[in-house]
């Protein structure tokens, strides 16, 4: 079985997902979407209410945003693969909770594998930490980082840009130093 497939049949496990309590209260699981073959992954830390109406990660204004930070450093939508630690959507958009990101969390690392791109952008505090234990993103943004051969850039969530101008500019030099090493 192709790596394609085996990722369609992943995102159908995921879709009807019931190993914690948010299945209970979502709409949609949001497995991910893009190429099988996407060299660049971005991961974000849980479908919003958008995302859990249609079943698509990242379609809200955090999308949008990140949309436009993509086409400022000529990246498409299309050519990356999104994702998010929770594939369920927390109610009222609460911070996930240790034991809904443990049972997310071999999910992503399956994407991961089947995927296998050359770099995984984790958006905000709640991707970094889950992959790489309690970090601030203020100390960690901008910054690539290699773990068991796969290579990581550390940035903000588009959602804190949309709320903090100081934020919105630091992504967009994050941005930068992601598109020079993705030439």
């Amino acid at each position: 079985m192709t790596n394609c497939k085996q990722l369609e049949k992943l995102h159908e496990t995921i879709r009807y997902c019931t190993l914690c309590p948010l299945h209970e209260t979502r709409t949609n699981a949001v497995p991910g979407e893009g190429p099988c073959n996407a060299s660049v992954m971005f991961v974000g830390e849980a479908p919003g209410a958008e995302e859990d109406e249609t079943g698509r990660p990242f379609v809200g204004r955090s999308g949008e945003l990140l949309v436009s930070l993509l086409e400022e450093i000529e990246l498409a939508r299309d050519d990356i693969f999104i994702t998010s630690i929770l594939k369920s959507r927390p109610p009222k958009n609460r911070t996930p909770k240790k034991v809904e990101i443990n049972v997310c969390r071999p999910y992503l690392e399956q994407q991961i594998e089947l995927i296998k791109p050359r770099v995984i952008v984790l958006l905000g505090g709640v991707a970094i930490s889950s992959l790489f234990g309690p970090r601030k993103v203020s100390e960690s943004h901008g910054r690539f980082v290699e773990s068991d051969s796969q290579r990581y850039f550390m940035t903000y969530h588009p959602a804190a840009a949309l709320r903090f101008p100081k934020i919105k500019i630091a992504m967009r030099e994050d941005f930068k130093i992601l598109s020079q090493d993705l030439v």
